[in-house]
């Protein structure tokens, strides 16, 4: 009796998450079913779901005469460091505020959880201002610099490392390591799992990062892809629909490789770090 009065209940459970997981697929099977289709496909009513004349013309213009090997670059190279940095200097503030004491170190911790409520948009000015200022617009450094360590990652890398035993960091201090030592021997081999979310999710922000790559990339060899897909799709009348579509496929596609990649790192990280 008790299996039966469970069964109803149980197969609305898994109704309701087949419906929510449809839901979230659909648009993205729209994405990669309309890259391969014409323009007037496309812009045909009804809408067709499936392809009739499955095209590569889209994904060509990408490959030819809109160069996307150069804004691939400028991606990786600006989600590579970027992930770097915050991997380290992350990893570093956590560790300096989870096992060391210093002066100010409470204060220190509620200004990086404050940073937290503050939204992007409220430094953005400043930000270019100062970058301005120092002559790096429409550089590397402009597009990597101002997201090298984040308050999130800061405060991920923190409670992980918090429940990291101290006995273990005291006995490699009686042995006479330094801190520089203890950090990188002791405490880095810990972290893979949160590591691996923290590149995630610093791949993720800086990999679709649109506003501020538009404003400092001024020049059209330093843009990336986000940018490059908002200006590149739209001809003199109208949206190439197929063009854009065939480069959000492209967008998104790394994402989603490095997501495959560390997804169980990533779960562990976010269950380890919540668990303090």
């Amino acid at each position: 009796m008790t299996t039966l009065t469970k069964r109803p209940g149980r197969l609305l459970t898994y109704l309701v998450l087949t419906l929510g997981v449809g839901a979230t697929l659909t648009p993205f099977g729209w994405m990669l079913l309309g890259s391969v289709k014409t323009q007037g496909e496309l812009l045909r009513r009804p809408p067709t779901w499936w392809p009739r004349a499955p095209t590569m013309d889209n994904f060509a213009a990408w490959f030819g005469d809109l160069h996307i090997g150069q804004f691939f670059l400028n991606s990786v190279v600006v989600a590579g460091f970027t992930v770097l940095g915050n991997m380290l200097f992350c990893s570093m503030v956590g560790y300096a505020l989870a096992k060391l004491d210093f002066v100010g170190k409470r204060l220190l911790f509620a200004l990086v959880l404050l940073t937290l409520m503050v939204p992007g948009l409220v430094t953005f000015v400043p930000l270019f201002v100062v970058v301005s200022k120092l002559g790096l617009v429409s550089t590397y450094p402009a597009l990597i610099l101002p997201f090298l360590a984040g308050p999130l990652g800061v405060f991920l890398m923190r409670q992980f490392i918090m429940g990291i035993p101290d006995a273990l960091i005291e006995a490699a201090r009686i042995d006479g390591a330094g801190e520089i030592r203890i950090f990188a021997r002791i405490v880095l081999p810990l972290c893979g799992a949160p590591l691996a979310t923290l590149a995630i999710l610093t791949f993720l922000g800086s990999w679709n990062n649109f506003l501020w790559p538009l404003v400092v990339a001024q020049t059209e060899d330093m843009y990336t892809l986000p940018v490059a897909l908002s200006l590149y799709s739209t001809g003199q009348n109208a949206t190439n629909y197929g063009v854009l579509l065939a480069g959000s496929v492209l967008v998104i596609t790394p994402v989603l490789a490095l997501f495959v990649a560390l997804q169980r790192y990533f779960t562990q990280g976010i269950a380890l770090t919540g668990v303090k």
